[in-house]
């Protein structure tokens, strides 16, 4: 059993130094973008055909959100790191406050406002709308897990809410691997708006399920009582 979690510890190790570096190019070159959004070019990929509504509420609910988004993924990709977390616990628990009141504050709010002029419709309106619902709600139950001292719940809660944070990164690889595959449907958006996260999300909980039942101390027990 030793072995066998000493590989999976292995993959995971490896499987998360490929999503940092992921994430951190993708984070990198759309904060690189925002030169197209200040002042606002209606030109660019994200605002084109926007501007009838842009300006009034929905541009404050934008300017919020492509700056808190980015802090967020940074932050979270931080907090996560048991190094960092055994190393300097003060910091976590300091950074933990500025991650929650980021996201439930900006992140969670900006971004369900603007759900609301998603492109393609209804169906990626209630997507997006539900991931800004999802993402506040994990990260509320992660810092009630915290403020309880309920650690291991804590560090699930937060592991989903990273998940759900990079929804954003997920969402521009989907886009952009459709783009170089010069593939475009009417249907690929809203269903982007769903899959950016669900499956993600889906992938987390599974898992921790394949692992829980793989290196369950009782399986052993188990298969031996049923081979019986």
């Amino acid at each position: 059993m030793k072995r066998g979690d000493d590989q999976f510890r292995t993959l995971r190790y490896l499987l998360l130094i490929c999503a940092s570096v992921l994430i951190l190019r993708v984070t990198s070159s759309v904060v690189l973008s925002y030169r197209g959004y200040l002042p606002p070019d209606f030109t660019t990929n994200f605002l084109r055909g926007r501007e009838a509504y842009f300006f009034g509420s929905y541009q404050w609910a934008f300017y919020v959100h492509i700056a808190s988004g980015p802090v967020s993924l940074v932050l979270g990709m931080l907090l996560l790191s048991g190094r960092f977390r055994r190393k300097w616990p003060q910091w976590h628990r300091v950074l933990g406050r500025v991650q929650g009141a980021n996201v439930l504050g900006l992140v969670t709010p900006s971004g369900l406002w603007m759900a609301f002029n998603a492109e393609s419709g209804w169906v990626a309106e209630l997507g997006f709308a539900a991931l800004a619902i999802a993402t506040g709600f994990s990260i509320a139950m992660g810092w009630f897990a915290a403020v309880k001292r309920r650690f291991a719940f804590h560090q699930r809660w937060m592991w989903r809410c990273y998940v759900l944070l990079c929804s954003a990164v997920v969402l521009r690889v989907i886009g952009g691997l459709a783009t170089v595959a010069g593939y475009y449907s009417e249907w690929l958006y809203p269903l982007n708006a769903w899959a950016c996260w669900v499956v993600p999300l889906a992938a987390l909980e599974a898992t921790w399920v394949f692992r829980q039942q793989k290196f369950s101390p009782l399986r052993g027990v188990n298969d031996s009582r049923g081979a019986g």
